[in-house]
């Protein structure tokens, strides 16, 4: 057993150390294992790649969109600039029909007119002039091209027997469609008119506005464009007592355009609102002004050098460069030096609602300011009939007893009663079914004159869409001396001040005494003298005055 032992120890020694190391020796690998290794290695390797590939065309995307970005915001830049580059050409360039402020024709032609109502008659020196139906049909008759007419009423076909001229112009107007002659009307919404319906139907294009969906207020503007070339501004709207039953005045432009440059964009404005129920934020720039306050047009006026401008209200109304009509009535007052005439069909600088009554001292204020401040005389004739609010008479008190202890304070007030006036009035007329009003309304001073629709309250200004005001002022030239108007009293009076005054409508003109043309015939220059002298004498002294 010992010997067994020791050969055992003897004999192996390499052995038993051999194995010993070879225990020792890691394990190689099974052959399954390295497969699932390599397998391992070959994914995460392939994985790794795919991530690589994406990555590279993760960065090729975004490079390509950072691409489309730029290029897309270049092809916007692009197209605002090309906008903004045509919206300037609009402005600076051509208007409709070529027009444009260095090819439209500034010397003109003027003419007033003037509805007289049935029953007053003139004394036979009195200045005469062109009749509103005339003149119209005048307009008319030079038609060619086009006809845009803005008017508040359209009442022409009436079976009363003085609305005869109102259906003659009717018959005109149909004509006028016959004839290939464009026919543009702009109308209040609330205008139930036969005539419309009827025009509309031979070709005439309609424009409702909708004033109420605006400021709750009504259209109230009169004005025509013919040809592109003629303008009447006036009081008178398209209705047959305009023509038979109403004192109204009005102007007419002829040739000239560039006045019509300015007045078609008005127009082109109450177009451009047909349908729509609120003001856009942005005006096109094809409705801007061309003149305004700042930059009068240059003109002459049957040759004589002027200077006109539109304004337009309300203040909702007006894009730019374009004069807010109130602030064109105070700059003619604040530009007055010795007086300002004032004819109005209502005296009450207060605003009403159905709910309340509030001051609104505005055009009191300005008048108060005149008066007292720079000593200018001051004359208003009011229209006076059965709707003439009681509250006038304090206001016109009011004003007057600033005077009693200011010296050089000179104002003077009165009422024009038309209805009373008229001995011939039918049975109809003095029952109030036809009133018969003077519906001049008009500001003159010794250097311009304002025609418009203002009425002496704030509601023009506030609630309705206002006439085109225009304001023509002499110039002079150096080394010229400036020379006296001569204000003429458009409710048919003259007021004796050295000048002579103009009314329409709604216009801002300066007339000088030597126009050939104007006062050639003579119409109505002592209307008022002899109407108001009847029922108010102490006016008399008003047109006597220089």
């Amino acid at each position: 057993m010992e010997i067994r032992q020791h050969e055992w120890l003897s004999a192996s020694p390499h052995e038993g150390f051999e194995q010993m190391r070879l225990k020792s020796r890691p394990k190689e690998p099974s052959p399954s294992l390295t497969r699932v290794g390599a397998n391992f290695y070959s994914s995460v390797k392939q994985q790794d790649y795919s991530a690589s590939v994406w990555l590279r065309r993760k960065d090729k995307l975004e490079h390509s969109q950072q691409k489309c970005i730029v290029i897309f915001a270049l092809v916007c830049c692009f197209a605002i600039l090309v906008a903004l580059i045509f919206s300037a050409v609009d402005i600076m360039g051509e208007d409709e029909d070529g027009l444009s402020e260095k090819n439209c024709q500034n010397k003109c032609r003027i003419a007033l007119v003037e509805n007289i109502p049935e029953g007053l008659n003139y004394s036979e020196n009195a200045p005469f002039h062109l009749s509103l139906f005339q003149g119209w049909m005048n307009l008319l008759n030079m038609a060619k091209k086009s006809v845009d007419i803005v008017s508040s009423h359209w009442d022409l076909n009436h079976t009363h027997p003085s609305a005869c001229q109102g259906q003659r112009l009717f018959e005109k107007l149909l004509q006028l469609t016959s004839q290939n002659i464009e026919i543009k009307l702009v109308s209040d919404v609330t205008a139930d008119s036969k005539v419309l319906e009827a025009l509309k139907l031979k070709g005439a294009e309609v424009t409702y506005m909708n004033m109420t969906a605006y400021n709750k207020g009504r259209l109230q503007s009169s004005f025509w464009i013919v040809d592109k070339q003629h303008v009447y501004i006036g009081s008178a709207g398209l209705e047959w007592q305009s023509l038979g039953q109403m004192k109204e005045l009005g102007v007419i432009f002829y040739n000239c355009s560039c006045l019509v440059l300015d007045l078609q964009r008005i127009f082109a404005l109450y177009s451009s609102l047909k349908f729509k129920s609120r003001v856009p934020q942005t005006w096109s720039k094809r409705l801007y002004g061309v003149y305004d306050n700042e930059k009068k047009l240059q003109l002459q006026l049957n040759e004589t050098k002027s200077q006109a401008f539109v304004s337009n209200s309300p203040k909702l109304f007006c894009p730019k460069n374009r004069s807010f009509d109130i602030d064109a009535i105070y700059s003619v007052i604040d530009d007055a030096k010795q007086y300002v005439y004032i004819a109005v069909m209502d005296y009450l600088p207060i605003s009403s609602t159905s709910t309340k009554r509030t001051y609104w001292p505005d055009l009191d204020a300005k008048i108060r300011e005149a008066l007292v401040l720079r000593s200018v005389r001051v004359r208003l004739l009011i229209s006076f009939w059965k709707e003439t609010d009681p509250l006038t008479f304090n206001f016109i008190s009011s004003l007057k007893a600033i005077c009693t202890e200011i010296a050089n304070c000179s104002l003077k007030v009165k009422f024009f009663d038309l209805e009373r006036e008229n001995a011939c009035a039918t049975k109809e007329q003095k029952n109030h079914t036809f009133p018969r009003l003077n519906r001049n309304k008009y500001m003159v001073t010794d250097g311009a004159a304002y025609i418009g629709r203002c009425q002496g309250c704030e509601a023009p200004w506030v609630g309705v869409t206002q006439a085109v005001v225009v304001q023509l002022c002499s110039t002079v030239c150096p080394g010229e001396e400036a020379r006296p108007w001569e204000p003429l009293l458009v409710n048919g009076g003259k007021w004796r001040s050295g000048n002579r005054m103009v009314k329409t409508g709604r216009l801002i003109t300066q007339i000088p005494v030597s126009w050939p043309e104007l006062y050639t015939r003579r119409h109505r220059g002592h209307l008022s003298i002899n109407v108001l002298q009847k029922f108010s004498g102490p006016f008399a002294s008003l047109y006597r005055q220089g």
